[in-house]
């Protein structure tokens, strides 16, 4: 169980503004609420608030990628030039669907996350309120070299997602944000989970904040709608259906959620592994997701031994990773 005292002392220390929440089959969900979700208004965080997920929504991503697969409309092992045509010459010719999942195709990322940048820096080169279609990111990722070999190495790279929604387009015949939809969402019975504009969230979406008091929010920071490397919002309720979807063979089927929970690579630099569209506990069988952006810090961690989760929401650029760090081994002891 959370230990209240630690989990207030973690909050205090991060100045965490969100939700942290417990769910257990056959028990009463454990919930613990810090701030607001639009601090304007005093709006409450609850159960069925809308969190931006940041970089958690590359599972949902590797999800759309692995049902193309399961149906046979590609091949994990089939390089994307074919599908790129003359687009982003520079990723290399060799480079696989199953590299860009695992994070080994060596291209070059338009969001080198070793650059230094802050999380309220203005890092997209282009006007946030254009980034709607995932063809609108071909120019944004283009341009870049490759910085190794494909299957070198593990290189964490947010351009590889944007094209792998890229390839979700081009195998599928329809956009991104449809078939994740239909194919994920709909599968798992997510009532609340989707992609949603910054410019026109709905009442029950926390609004992302730059800093850890004001009212400035991330809205010129990030892309207007989400794509392939992240941006999708949930609740604490869906992502606890998500789990059990997922575990379920409900999205999936076994072979490719195989695919999805091995752990291919130690990344100590995080304390975890990773998988193909899915962080890792670094020694336990537990399942993860993890974001961070302007605005969002976040982590789901599932057990799907037990089914249970533990969330921690939080609509701040760095509030949650004390409270993360905290709770980081409370399901696997």
């Amino acid at each position: 169980m959370i230990d209240v005292e630690t989990l207030a002392a973690a909050a205090d220390r991060g100045s965490f503004s969100g939700l942290v929440t417990l769910d257990v089959p056959g028990q009463q969900p454990v919930t613990h609420a810090f701030g607001h979700a639009h601090r304007g208004l005093a709006v409450p965080h609850t159960r069925t608030t809308r969190y931006a997920l940041a970089s958690g929504g590359k599972t949902f991503t590797a999800l759309a990628v692995l049902r193309l697969a399961e149906d046979g409309a590609l091949r994990l092992t089939d390089p994307v030039r074919p599908l790129l045509g003359e687009d982003l010459p520079l990723v290399d010719d060799a480079v696989t669907v199953e590299q860009l999942l695992t994070h080994t195709s060596g291209m070059g990322d338009y969001l080198d996350e070793s650059a230094g940048w802050e999380s309220d820096d203005y890092v997209l080169p282009v006007p946030v309120h254009t980034l709607i279609e995932t063809e609108a990111f071909v120019p944004v990722v283009d341009g870049v070299d490759q910085v190794f070999a494909p299957g070198q190495r593990f290189a964490y790279c947010n351009g590889g997602y944007v094209l792998l929604a890229l390839v979700v387009e081009r195998v599928s015949g329809e956009s991104y944000h449809a078939y994740v939809d239909r194919e994920v969402c709909r599968r798992a019975g997510l009532g609340a989970t989707g992609f949603l504009r910054s410019d026109e969230l709905p009442g029950d979406a926390a609004l992302g904040y730059l800093y850890d008091d004001g009212l400035r929010t991330n809205v010129l920071h990030l892309p207007v709608l989400g794509n392939g490397d992240g941006g999708i919002y949930s609740t604490a309720e869906d992502l606890h259906r998500f789990w059990g979807a997922l575990a379920g063979g409900r999205v999936v089927g076994e072979q490719m959620l195989q695919v999805l929970t091995t752990p291919r690579h130690d990344v100590p630099d995080e304390g975890l592994r990773y998988a193909a569209g899915l962080w890792l506990h670094e020694a336990a069988p537990l399942w993860v997701m993890e974001g961070a952006d302007a605005g969002v810090s976040f982590r789901s961690t599932h057990d799907p031994a037990t089914g249970t989760t533990l969330s921690v929401l939080g609509n701040t650029s760095d509030g949650a990773w004390p409270v993360i760090g905290e709770l980081a081994d409370l399901l696997a002891s």
